[in-house]
């Protein structure tokens, strides 16, 4: 057990449990998620017994760093961390608008298959523990001048299938004696698992909801997104609409933009008249290329028509900003290479 993966009231039963004051466990939780510390020893107002007996028996772990990729703009840096096992995950750290936004990885590897990421192409692995997710905050934190403001669960895997240990790791990295990241500021993105964001609408959690879509209508999705196949575009926008009536805030749908396969002037229609209605954003992302999909982005002039006819119908559209391309930095791209090294 790595207490970094323990919420407050876990360490404070866990040192009670063991003879100790209570207060304890927030010497113990401030020292790991406000100071950083890496081992026992700099938590200067324990005791050196203390200290010695607390090493024994709950470790504390960190994550080495094995690759750092910066993009040449100096606004992306890329991390490739490995875990215990030697499997390997990927966090990316951004920078713009006097933000620092760190993209979080939520398993080895990724189940879903979407044919355009690279998330998938080796096939999902495991389950990141708590911990896991949060100790790549942590080891990038203690990298940066300024404090990390936003956290976007958009790494590799899928959030949602891996949901205890993610919601976990977002109360420890909300909570005031931490990091203290506003829910507000905190982005989880999901293929769509519909009683996932009913749960999550249901336990009440404010935290931004972002979909990935990708296309209008079932006909595309499926052969783009094998998920679509056990939960149809129908049923997913009502668990969308359920979880907004729960949670009251606006809606991301992420699209991502292929040449001659979802980018038509019609088929921006369709989805304009799909999301009539709903309080919600387009993310419109030109395609990533990889070698494993023959596909390519659309031209800007055909993004530009795309965005055109979906505010025409009055649908808020922002198309992402093209970063760290020359890092691999979209996901998964980082975790391949170093695999097919032989790693």
């Amino acid at each position: 057990m790595n207490i970094k993966g323990l919420e407050l009231s876990e360490l404070e039963s866990l040192v009670k449990a063991e003879g100790e004051p209570t207060y304890r466990g927030k010497q113990l939780f401030s020292w790991i998620h406000q100071k950083w510390v890496a081992n026992y020893d700099e938590m200067t107002n324990l005791s050196k017994k203390t200290r010695e007996t607390f090493s024994k028996t709950w470790p504390i772990l960190n994550l080495p760093i094995d690759r750092t990729q910066r993009s040449e703009e100096c606004d992306t840096v890329k991390y490739l961390f490995k875990l215990p096992d030697g499997e390997g995950v990927e966090t990316v750290l951004m920078y713009f608008d006097n933000r620092l936004t760190v993209c979080l990885s939520t398993q080895a590897g990724c189940a879903y298959g979407c044919v355009f990421c690279a998330s998938g192409v080796l096939g999902w692995k495991r389950n990141l523990d708590t911990w896991e997710i949060v100790d790549q905050v942590i080891q990038i934190q203690k990298k940066q001048k300024d404090r990390i403001s936003n956290l976007v669960f958009m790494g590799t895997g899928e959030p949602l299938n891996n949901y205890d240990n993610v919601l976990k790791a977002i109360r420890i990295l909300h909570h005031s004696m931490g990091l203290g990241i506003g829910m507000r500021h905190i982005t989880l993105s999901t293929v769509g698992l519909v009683p996932m964001i009913k749960r999550l609408a249901d336990e009440g959690h404010p935290i931004r909801l972002a979909v990935s879509l990708h296309a209008p209508n079932d006909s595309i999705r499926e052969k783009l997104m094998p998920i679509n196949k056990k939960y149809k575009i129908a049923e997913l926008l009502e668990a969308c609409a359920y979880y907004q009536s729960k949670i009251k805030r606006r809606m991301t749908f992420e699209y991502t933009l292929i040449n001659e396969i979802n980018d038509s002037p019609s088929l921006a229609h369709e989805l304009a008249k799909v999301l009539k209605g709903m309080r919600c954003h387009v993310n419109l992302i030109p395609l990533n290329p990889m070698d494993e999909y023959p596909h390519r982005a659309p031209s800007s002039k055909k993004v530009n028509a795309f965005v055109a006819i979906l505010e025409e119908h009055g649908i808020p559209t922002t198309v992402r900003q093209e970063r760290g391309q020359d890092i691999s930095a979209a996901c998964g791209q980082l975790r391949r290479f170093v695999m097919k090294e032989g790693r």
